[in-house]
């Protein structure tokens, strides 16, 4: 059991990439590798934050609409191709896993957003 452990710590480390703070109910830019044939792109997945699981397999759940159809997809924080997490929005919620966001369209979908004040320097008067 210990190999293992030891195994997945030296790989996580190996391979580990800086990805901004995000919890459930933010909005995500996920940029994204797919190879097709032997050919490589980058594609864009915006969507809800659901869930972020923790533990030895870190995982995030993020949920779009397109075409009025609920699309999700679960990615690995540690995959290769994951090229670069963008937060575009915060939102306020009240539970870790918003599963409730399925049964949910139009206004009653819509996530109360956070506002932050930038800590920037103070105007001269």
């Amino acid at each position: 059991m210990d190999l293992i452990k030891v195994a997945e710590q030296a790989f996580a480390n190996e391979q580990q990439k800086e990805f901004p703070a995000f919890k459930a109910g933010d909005t995500v830019t996920v940029t994204y590798k797919i190879k097709e044939g032997n050919k490589e792109r980058l594609q864009n997945f915006r969507g809800v934050v659901i869930q972020v699981k923790k533990g030895s397999a870190k995982t995030f759940t993020v949920r779009k609409i397109s075409d009025g159809i609920g699309v999700e997809r679960i990615f690995p924080i540690t995959s290769p191709f994951i090229e670069n997490i963008e937060i575009n929005k915060y939102a306020k919620v009240r539970r870790a896993r918003i599963y409730y966001l399925r049964n949910l369209t139009g206004k009653k979908a819509r996530l109360k957003e956070k506002r932050f004040v930038s800590a920037s320097t103070p105007s001269e008067a």
